[in-house]
């Protein structure tokens, strides 16, 4: 048997490689932006919250001093705050990778919306990052880049399919998550076979952490610090679970790892937990007809993607 020249805990140089994260202050998004950092690669770190986006910065300076960072606020939730984000964006250097990681775990009890008017766990874990990948796509093309989208195990337990994506009948937080799962799973996979149609020089893969807890996580000033009874009760789970650092390998992999092609799905070796591999993504997203009826939503509630703008720089 081959083996996986990847070691996640000893990640290959990526000085001069550029890198936005979305949702860097905390749980996964952290510890990505933590471990891209600490290969050599300038990283974007985004969130809603300057305070908490302040404080994950000055955790990855105590672990790297030398880090290439930068700071950026960006609501993935609000429409006006990603078009604003953007923009700073593209008015710098090309982007070789998006990680699509900003979510709610925890669903409210009742239905919510946005100050835009979409239900707020489909807006801020598909349709935010639908838009905020299509405003990115040039950067991204510029940089011959990638994009990842946060999948989960969810889609496989309850594959619902989201006729009714914000759940304008019948919600309940369990329903409202694995939705917006099995579409963010959906619209990446898509998004590959799109990109590649219009001779786009941008991949799209998926990754997902398998079952990562805060409980399992060491503390980080700032940005992990559960309390005594997470720790306990997570421990308990501790054969079925695994850290949010370890939940960042596969999607680490997943944006850097040159061996990675558009169009997979990536996650821990036992599912769970263990280190990154390829795997195959829940049947239900694996539905065009399912891909399609989502982007045709997505694309109407947001913006299309510029195609042509972006294949051209194929070309340049």
């Amino acid at each position: 048997m081959a083996v996986d020249p990847w070691n996640p805990e000893h990640l290959p140089d990526l000085s001069g490689r550029r890198y936005l994260v979305t949702g860097s202050n905390a749980g996964l998004g952290f510890f990505a932006s933590l471990q891209l950092a600490g290969a050599g690669a300038h990283v974007i770190m985004t969130g809603r919250n300057p305070a908490r986006l302040s404080a994950a910065r000055a955790a990855v300076l105590r672990r790297h001093p030398d880090a290439d960072l930068a700071t950026l606020a960006l609501d993935v939730s609000n429409l006006g705050s990603i078009r604003a984000a953007a923009a700073t964006v593209r008015g710098r250097a090309g982007l070789n990778g998006l990680l699509l990681n900003a979510g709610i775990v925890h669903p409210p009890r009742q239905r919510e919306t946005t100050r835009d008017g979409h239900e707020v766990v489909f807006a801020t874990n598909v349709l935010g990052h639908y838009a905020l990948a299509g405003e990115l796509l040039l950067s991204l093309a510029a940089g011959r880049g990638r994009m990842v989208w946060l999948g989960s195990m969810s889609t496989s337990l309850t594959p619902y399919d989201p006729i009714d994506p914000e759940l304008e009948n019948g919600y309940t937080p369990w329903r409202a998550y694995v939705q917006s799962k099995v579409a963010a799973t959906a619209l990446g996979l898509e998004a590959d076979r799109r990109l590649r149609e219009a001779h786009v020089p941008v991949e799209s893969v998926v990754a997902h952490p398998g079952y990562s807890t805060s409980g399992r996580t060491r503390g980080v000033v700032g940005v992990n610090a559960p309390t005594r009874m997470s720790r306990f009760f997570d421990n308990l789970q501790a054969p079925i679970t695994q850290s949010k650092e370890h939940g960042a390998w596969p999607l680490v992999r997943a944006l850097a790892d040159p061996v990675v092609e558009g169009g997979e799905f990536w996650g821990p070796s036992r599912i769970v937990s263990g280190a990154p591999r390829r795997a195959t993504p829940a049947k239900i997203t694996r539905d065009p007809i399912i891909a399609a009826r989502l982007w045709n939503y997505c694309e109407h509630a947001t913006s299309p993607w510029p195609y042509l703008k972006a294949a051209k720089a194929r070309k340049s």
